[in-house]
């Protein structure tokens, strides 16, 4: 795996998780000082991402998976760490039965293996999406498989679900919460599931994850898992999401509590597409919408790194996804929830997606180039709206 240059370059998801925490404590170190915030910390952030970017992203991102562990597991760093994320006092959202501590969640992909939640919890997120997890471990997608294209502030990856599996997962998600925060399973069918069977697969993690988790996302629009999207087609999404209410239904019976479903939509479904999907979600009596994932399209990207197969995320994504969630409120009159996701740079993005009908956001591709601090100010943008 090659060094990286501002000009673009190869990385991974592991690269990514590294500049994340390498930038955190750098801009933490910052916060410490008596004034300036934020601004020390956007300081700082070009230098340590420079950095960062040099390591090698598969050791890196092992490097701050532990470090992340570690801040759960000790009490008096993740006390630190926390006083230093602390985030402006938000009013509380509810949504699908839930009470969000703040609209700015983290977006599924960072910890797929649910190994670094209660760190993340501590930077000051009011939600954590863990996964996507399949039923049982896979490699995922050969690599060099994501890719940076800093001068477009986007990625492209083609990871195709890498990880453990839910016996795995399940194990992580044990033992204590921080204190209020949401914590989200985003669930997705094994590579080497048809799509005929794929109903099989989602009800066993519903059944696996239902007891663990405040809520569920079904992932049926990756474009790196091969077919996958072709699950949100009326001829299977209807009769996928009626299975899975029904299954709901009766983890609600004997959970005895709800377990709210969302179900993550692409961005690149035209406007039949896209209504015929939103339809099956009102219809079966689901939760929500993620709105959205990574785009296939490439209009607007220059890069030369724009022919790679994947999904792009980032600031080629943000006009795109804004859209799609604009449609869908339209569409609904308001009626259905929705997250919205797909490149959140900076605070006035998140506050577009929030004008456009979304109640909550998340956040992932943002926080490589923006650095951690881009929770706070998003944070603080969307409490100052709220005044």
């Amino acid at each position: 795996m090659t060094h990286h240059s501002d000009s673009g370059g190869r990385t991974t998801s592991r690269g990514i998780a590294a500049g994340i925490l390498g930038t955190f404590f750098a801009g933490q170190l910052a916060l410490w000082c008596n004034t300036g915030g934020w601004r020390r910390e956007l300081v700082f952030y070009p230098l340590t991402r420079r950095v960062l970017f040099r390591l090698e992203p598969e050791a890196a991102h092992a490097m701050s998976v532990r470090l992340l562990r570690n801040v759960a597991a000790v009490p008096g760093l993740k006390l630190a760490v926390g006083v230093a994320s602390r985030v402006p006092k938000s009013e509380p959202v509810t949504v699908f039965g839930l009470t969000f501590p703040n609209r700015v969640g983290l977006a599924a992909g960072y910890d797929k293996d649910g190994e670094a939640w209660q760190g993340l919890g501590a930077l000051g997120f009011g939600h954590i999406e863990v996964g996507t997890v399949t039923p049982g471990p896979q490699p995922g997608n050969p690599k060099p498989r994501v890719f940076r294209l800093a001068s477009e502030r986007s990625l492209i990856n083609r990871m195709g679900f890498p990880g453990r599996g839910a016996d795995y997962v399940t194990r992580r998600l044990q033992g204590s919460r921080p204190g209020g925060l949401v914590l989200g399973v985003n669930i997705g069918k094994q590579q080497a599931t048809s799509l005929v069977d794929a109903v099989h697969d989602y009800r066993h993690l519903m059944d696996v994850f239902a007891p663990l988790a405040d809520y569920l996302a079904v992932n049926i629009s990756s474009p790196n898992t091969p077919e996958l999207r072709r699950l949100q087609e009326r001829g299977y999404v209807e009769a996928l999401l009626t299975a899975l209410a029904t299954r709901r239904t009766e983890l609600v019976d004997r959970l005895e509590r709800p377990v709210p479903i969302l179900v993550k939509l692409a961005p690149d479904l035209d406007d039949d597409q896209l209504v015929a999907s939103v339809d099956a979600v009102r219809d079966a009596g689901l939760d929500g919408v993620i709105a959205t994932n990574t785009t296939i399209s490439r209009q607007g990207i220059r890069h030369r790194l724009a022919g790679e197969e994947g999904g792009l995320s980032g600031a080629g994504l943000t006009a795109r996804s804004t859209e799609v969630i604009r449609a869908i409120h339209s569409h609904t009159a308001g009626s259905l929830p929705i997250v919205g996701v797909g490149g959140i740079m900076s605070p006035r993005d998140a506050r577009a997606k929030i004008e456009a009908g979304a109640t909550l956001v998340q956040i992932y591709t943002g926080l490589v180039y923006e650095g951690p601090g881009l929770v706070r100010r998003v944070v603080k943008e969307l409490v100052t709206d709220n005044r």
